[in-house]
């Protein structure tokens, strides 16, 4: 794997050097839109209707709508100059109980491994945290975006997971189907309980499959295995004939041509014509 992103964990006054790999995929299967009549990949263009003209990334700029049609536009020297805009670390607010972070806060997940000879204090924080029972909330600044996250460990690795910051999480009382009254007997409650211990087990998570991604790439294979595919209508390319060969079918044309006016034979340019005047007579009237 390759690592997306460098810097350092900061510890009190302890600097872990640091490099970030991407810790999850997605394996969604993935389509193309195309042109149904012709089959090909329709194109999404930067393109700028006032100018009338496609837009090279060089020539885009971040602009932000404070008025419907009025921008004030920021550039990547502005981000910078941001509290947390600046530097690659990840500086540790606090350290509290897994159990303690609702689950709804995690957005996207990496794991941190140890760079530029920082090994020996890479260990030394995995541990720590290990032998305390704690994980880490952090703040970190990624591209142009400064995140919580919280820093783990999973397996023989430190993770890290952002966080979405709590304004950011909806209020599930906004939500007016929230607002019911009922009452559970405690019969039934009881029997839930039941059901849910009967269907207790350790969290296995290789167990679980995506079915339908898998019915999916089958029912793909077997379209391809039975020629059932779709391929874009290409402009055929013109056949290379020899000049020689052109020259030579060109004259016994023409000869076949002459041959037949001899004969009283009309060509049929010569018959066009005659051909055309005549529908113009029917369609006038005369005989």
């Amino acid at each position: 794997m390759r690592p997306i992103w460098k810097g350092a964990v900061s510890f009190g006054l302890v600097y872990v050097p640091v490099k970030m790999y991407a810790a999850t995929e997605k394996k969604d299967v993935k389509f193309n839109y195309l042109h149904e009549k012709c089959r090909n990949p329709i194109q999404y263009r930067r393109y700028c209707p006032y100018c009338e003209e496609e837009v090279s990334l060089e020539e885009l700029v971040r602009g932000y709508e404070y008025e419907r049609g009025r921008y004030v536009i920021l550039r990547e020297e502005d981000f910078e100059a941001l509290p947390g805009g600046e530097g690659h670390n990840i500086e540790i607010l606090d350290f509290v109980r897994l159990e303690e972070i609702d689950p709804i806060y995690y957005d996207k997940a990496y794991y941190l491994a140890p760079a530029g000879g920082g090994e020996k204090v890479y260990e030394l924080l995995k541990q720590a945290m290990e032998k305390s029972g704690r994980v880490a909330v952090a703040r970190v600044a990624i591209r142009s975006k400064v995140s919580l996250a919280v820093l783990r460990v999973t397996g023989n690795v430190l993770s890290m997971s952002t966080m979405f910051y709590p304004d950011e999480v909806r209020d599930a009382g906004a939500i007016e189907e929230m607002h019911y009254r009922v009452e559970v007997p405690e019969k039934e409650l009881q029997m839930a309980v039941n059901l849910i211990d009967s269907l207790t087990a350790p969290f296995d998570p290789e167990k679980y499959v995506d079915r339908y991604r898998h019915a999916l790439l089958e029912l793909i294979r077997d379209r391809v295995a039975g020629q059932q595919v779709a391929e874009p209508a290409r402009a055929e390319a013109a056949r290379v004939v020899d000049l020689m060969e052109a020259l030579k079918a060109s004259i016994e044309k023409a000869e076949r041509e002459r041959g037949r006016r001899g004969a009283g034979e009309e060509t049929a340019e010569e018959a066009a014509p005659r051909k055309g005047r005549r529908g113009r007579r029917k369609a006038a009237g005369e005989g």
